[in-house]
């Protein structure tokens, strides 16, 4: 339930790939790349099963060993390099909108460098008071300290803040830090039964309904 709704809101934060970015096709192709190369006998039906947004997950659940992580790393980023993943439909027109009553916020679990290449690319760089990605913690969502990390740069308190993504690490990272409310939005990933199973604070259907749905939590 929302958090403390007396103080005003003052932040919105976002996950990246799915919630803003439509990388599910970018991401599914790395992976199924990365998979031949290193010898994993998976297709899109065990990627799906098995899908996270720590990606460190994916190699535990098809029983990669660690020795062998940094080697994917790579096979996976040489394959993603050649994408060209698009924003999700209205993503741009939201961020504008929403920006120009809050403070936002960047929390992705994705790289570093990419994920700044990308923001720069689509002169989104400047949309964000605060881009907390991969490696900047030590933690990873579900983990708050993530989201605390971009918090704390924002200068903003959790019960100020709702946090937006489109997996249950999401919500599960937003509620951890207290934030006033962990808003879902369903996104081209395999996350729609897991993330309706964590019983979102608001679910949205597509992420132009945020503008509206965020007055709940005025």
């Amino acid at each position: 339930m929302p958090q403390n709704i007396n103080s005003p809101l003052r932040g919105v934060l976002f996950d990246w790939d799915g919630t803003l970015l439509n990388s599910h096709a970018a991401d599914t192709a790395a992976y199924l790349a990365m998979f031949r190369v290193m010898g994993i006998p998976w297709g899109l039906a065990e990627l799906e099963e098995h899908y996270s947004p720590n990606w460190y997950n994916v190699y535990r659940a098809a029983k990669l060993p660690r020795k062998h992580w940094d080697a994917a790393d790579q096979a996976w980023r040489e394959n993603y390099s050649s994408q060209r993943p698009k924003l999700i439909a209205g993503a741009r027109r939201v961020l504008a909108r929403v920006g120009a009553k809050y403070n936002l916020g960047l929390v992705t679990s994705g790289d570093r460098d990419r994920v700044h290449r990308q923001l720069k690319d689509f002169d989104l760089w400047g949309s964000f008071a605060a881009r907390v990605c991969s490696g900047d913690t030590e933690e990873r969502k579900p983990h708050p300290a993530p989201l605390q990390l971009a918090l704390k740069r924002m200068r903003l308190n959790p019960a100020e803040t709702v946090y937006v993504g489109d997996a249950p690490e999401d919500l599960q990272m937003a509620r951890s830090a207290g934030v006033r409310a962990a808003i879902a939005v369903l996104g081209p990933f395999p996350t729609e039964k897991r993330l309706r199973a964590e019983k979102p604070d608001a679910l949205l259907e597509s992420i132009e309904e945020l503008p509206q749905v965020i007055k709940r939590f005025y």
